[in-house]
């Protein structure tokens, strides 16, 4: 468990230090982490078997967000992605709401859709009653395809059915309601489902095609809040910009789509971490976020203090049974770092790190701008591009910075510079 998240200089460290803080920390053996610090030596053998055609492996920078407080628990943050400032702007941000006591997050439970597509019904409404009419023996023969889940306190809770209209006729849709626990839940609904359509299929008249989980997990829903303090922000004049950023995104799909993305920026590095399916969650917030037309999946306002006070509100379909969040050693590391239990609780905070990577580009494009922190990042990859190795990294990144002009072949000028 992480005593406390809050590591001052964790940044200034070099790569070696911040391995031994991790282990001092969280109190991991060295050996259980090794993946993660060390990813050649994740055995080949694992990856093989994870998809079809490998060749070989990607390997995505993954560092640690620090400063996180969810629900009085402090977190370390595993987060994998290749963007310049995320991390860094993860980390700031929960500084600035650890001020009013971190984030508190509620949810709704693991609970995912299955759909069960039927066409060519003769009488769809008709369908539609004789369907519910045997809702309860459809629950029990679905609860039958997955005892395990049943006896883990999961299982199919519900069922409805709905008749829409499509370009080519209409269809009965049924729904299946699946508490899932702690898995993500894709395999157990969609084998539900395959169970149901016969019965479906003969009670309505029609033929059964589309048996499979839906992605807008609506009824699986985290909301995280936090107090930002103003004095960290930069004022009340830096609030006042981020409520009127938000604001602009609320009201316009071009900039909400870019807005969206960024909370996405967070999300996504901490699903790749523990081995979810980011674009599972991906296709779910985006939907989710246009359901009533695409809107900001955050809300802002300021508080009679003058501190800002953010909202998140997100499906989080993310497991920690099952798939590469098992068989990945780098995963199994990230979980462990995080010290989750549940399913539930890595939600809470995934949603958690949404709110705030939002707050910290919302911060930044009201102030000093996106570009500046984010280029002085940038940075240090043109210097690296350009071929400058240890601490002529920094040197070049530093000038290339201030100039203003943050370009591979200025870079080289300057390396040329130095190494003279």
């Amino acid at each position: 468990m992480v005593r406390d998240s809050r590591i001052p200089g964790f940044y200034k460290l070099t790569r070696e230090e911040r391995m031994k803080k991790i282990h001092e920390v969280t109190g991991i053996p060295e050996g259980e982490l090794k993946p993660l610090f060390d990813p050649g030596s994740v055995d080949m053998e694992i990856l093989d078997h994870m998809i079809e055609n490998v060749v070989g492996s990607m390997t995505l920078p993954l560092g640690i967000a620090t400063n996180f407080r969810v629900d009085e628990k402090d977190y370390l943050i595993p987060m994998a992605l290749e963007e310049p400032s995320v991390v860094a702007a993860a980390s700031n941000a929960a500084r600035m709401a650890r001020e009013h006591g971190g984030f508190e997050t509620d949810d709704t439970g693991p609970v995912m859709i299955g759909q069960i597509q039927a066409v060519d019904v003769p009488e769809p409404f008709m369908a539609k009653e004789r369907i519910l009419e045997i809702k309860n023996e459809l629950i029990e023969l679905a609860n039958e395809q997955d005892p395990i889940l049943v006896r883990f306190g999961g299982g199919a809770r519900d069922l409805r059915v709905r008749v829409i209209d499509t370009k080519v006729g209409p269809m009965v849709v049924t729904e299946l309601i699946v508490d899932t626990r702690d898995a993500m839940g894709a395999n157990a609904v969609n084998t539900m489902a395959e169970a149901l359509a016969p019965r479906i299929e003969s009670i309505s008249g029609g033929r059964v095609l589309l048996r499979i989980l839906s992605n807008l997990a609506d009824l699986r829903l985290v909301r995280a809040k936090a107090t930002f303090d103003k004095k960290l922000l930069g004022g009340e004049e830096v609030v006042d910009g981020v409520v009127a950023a938000w604001a602009f995104a609320e009201a316009d799909p071009y900039r909400c789509a870019t807005h969206n993305k960024g909370i996405m920026n967070g999300i996504d590095a901490v699903v790749i971490a523990t081995g979810n399916d980011f674009r599972a969650i991906e296709a779910g917030a985006h939907s989710y976020a246009a359901v009533d037309g695409y809107s900001s999946l955050t809300k802002y306002e300021k508080n009679s203090e003058g501190h800002l006070v953010g909202s998140i509100e997100i499906p989080m379909a993310v497991g920690l049974v099952g798939g590469a969040t098992k068989i990945h050693p780098v995963a199994r590391a990230c979980v462990q770092i995080l010290g989750v239990k549940t399913a539930t609780e890595l939600g809470r905070v995934i949603a958690s790190v949404g709110l705030a990577q939002n707050l910290a580009a919302l911060r930044a494009l009201a102030s000093e701008g996106i570009q500046k922190g984010h280029m002085s990042l940038h940075a240090r990859n043109v210097a690296a591009t350009a071929g400058a190795k240890g601490e002529l990294v920094d040197r070049v990144a530093e000038q290339l910075v201030k100039e203003k002009n943050v370009k591979v072949e200025r870079a080289k000028e300057i390396l040329e510079e130095l190494s003279k």
